[in-house]
């Protein structure tokens, strides 16, 4: 869609050359959401791809991903052997349903910052306890991806602050894994999804797409099937179930419970 309101693009080269943010600008990364329906009330566009912030960087101490990598790059990511809850990333990016074109365009940090319950990038991350890199003003600040969603299109972010990059933690990473994904129909919108990390600290369950904002929870020791069920209803609230035409807050909550139980099973074998 055209933004026939956009006067000035502005590509700022390094940090320094980023400009006050006023009423009608934008930050533009992908883009995908920007170009999808009207802004009217939109002025000026700052590209943040013009940075060249590099998408994925390995290192001892984890991986870092650039708000402006691209899904197409995130998915095409092999985890190294040592990481096998890397294998989470894919199904993750499948869960966005998008076409190649889409892929192609839209960014990690664009589908965690526009903060819809179903989108998986928020799921990825709160499952893998990851931070994210926040520049404020000149200035940085770091908030566990966790607390990052408040709600539906609700985050953390200041007007003039930019998501950087998300770190996930090497030993996240080393944590078995278990994904479930559901929607209403085979190519819909995810109704529920639901990641399970399990270490030797314990075992670790974020819920997704069913609720509000993201969900975690940890226990110290196994749960029983029992306790589960009981825990997940004690963390989420009827209130707290999302209800749009892809699903219902009572069949959200019921998936969610049957979610959880598989994966519990699968990572206590």
């Amino acid at each position: 869609m055209d933004l026939n309101t956009v006067t000035e693009i502005v590509t700022p080269q390094d940090r320094a050359a980023l400009p006050a943010m006023a009423a009608g600008d934008a930050f533009l990364a992908g883009g995908t959401w920007l170009f999808s329906e009207p802004q009217p009330g939109l002025r000026r566009l700052v590209d943040l791809t013009a940075l060249g912030w590099p998408a994925l960087e390995e290192t001892a101490s984890g991986l870092r991903i650039a708000a402006t990598c691209s899904i197409a790059a995130l998915a095409a990511w092999e985890p190294p052997a040592a990481w096998p809850a890397g294998r989470l990333v894919l199904p993750c990016c499948r869960a966005l349903l998008g076409s190649f074109k889409i892929w192609n365009m839209a960014t990690v940090g664009g589908n965690l910052c526009m903060a819809l319950p179903a989108g998986p990038m928020a799921a990825l991350f709160t499952a893998l306890d990851a931070d994210c890199v926040i520049w404020a003003g000149q200035g940085e600040r770091r908030v566990s991806a966790a607390d990052f969603v408040l709600g539906p299109q609700q985050t953390v972010l200041a007007r003039g602050e930019i998501l950087r990059a998300v770190d996930i933690p090497a030993a996240a990473l080393r944590r078995r894994a278990a994904f479930r994904q559901i929607s209403l129909s085979p190519v819909g919108r995810s109704g529920a999804l639901v990641i399970g990390t399990q270490g030797q600290d314990g075992l670790a369950l974020t819920v997704t797409a069913a609720t509000r904002r993201p969900v975690r929870l940890v226990f110290d020791r196994p749960p029983d099937a029992a306790a589960l069920a009981r825990r997940l209803d004690e963390a989420i609230p009827p209130e707290d179930y999302f209800d749009d035409v892809h699903g219902k807050p009572a069949w959200r909550r019921h998936v969610t419970l049957l979610l959880a139980e598989e994966i519990r099973r699968e990572l206590g074998a």
